[in-house]
């Protein structure tokens, strides 16, 4: 089932009399449970495809829709919820708070969220090999179990869609299959759509579909050459 579509979206900036067409008018649609992998050069618009995607940035035209639902019709505080309820973030970072243990990172998410589920969080530690790590802070912790943190935490709130952004890049080439493959098998299980940039092909074979964007425009891979 479609949880995210995009109808001819597109998006340009203007510097004085300059305008750059940073994505091309194109359409997409993501099912749940599906991992979608963008790939391209630096400077292509996978970036503000995914801010677009992910409600931080309004397209300049067409729709991106949400279970249906116009982001670009929406007020800020209606988008606001979107972004909390409906999305997940996973950045190259990890974007942990580093002064919180990793209970506590889920204990913040239940004060936004106005409710608890301390076994589900135990389910997902447990998921990512961390039900041990949870005192933990993340000056504690290697690279590759913060990151599994940062899955786990993007996939606590039951989101209809999860965004990652390069989330391997800091990462060993072993630790960031490993990564990849637990965000995939964990976005299967509970029907979540992830659509990941990465500039790494050995990540590739974990996507049920591959774009390549260039010059703001998408392409999927099975397509190129004979286009």
């Amino acid at each position: 089932m479609s949880v995210l579509e995009l109808k001819r979206a597109a998006k340009t900036f203007k510097s004085g009399d300059t305008e750059t067409q940073a994505v091309q008018p194109l359409d997409l649609t993501v099912d749940a449970g599906e991992f979608i992998i963008l790939t391209g050069p630096s400077g292509s618009g996978k970036t503000t495809l995914l801010t677009m995607m992910g409600g931080l940035l309004t397209p300049t035209s067409g729709q991106i829709l949400l279970n249906g639902q116009d982001l670009g019709r929406m007020k800020e505080k209606q988008l606001s919820q979107v972004r909390f309820a409906d999305y997940g973030f996973i950045l190259q970072s990890s974007n942990l708070i580093p002064f919180l243990t990793v209970d506590e990172q889920f204990r913040l998410v239940d004060r936004l969220n106005k409710k608890s589920d301390e076994a589900y969080e135990a389910e997902l530690l447990a998921a990512m090999g961390m039900a041990g790590e949870k005192q933990s802070k993340p000056n504690q912790l290697s690279g590759g179990q913060k990151q599994r943190v940062a899955i786990a935490r993007a996939l606590y709130n039951h989101p209809a869609v999860i965004f990652a952004d390069e989330p391997t890049a800091a990462l060993d080439s072993e630790r960031a299959a490993q990564v990849v493959q637990t965000l995939r098998d964990q976005a299967k299980e509970h029907h979540v759509a992830v659509i990941m940039v990465t500039h790494d092909d050995d990540l590739l074979k974990a996507a049920d579909r591959i774009y390549n964007m260039v010059d703001g425009k998408l392409k999927d891979v099975e397509s190129l050459g004979r286009s």
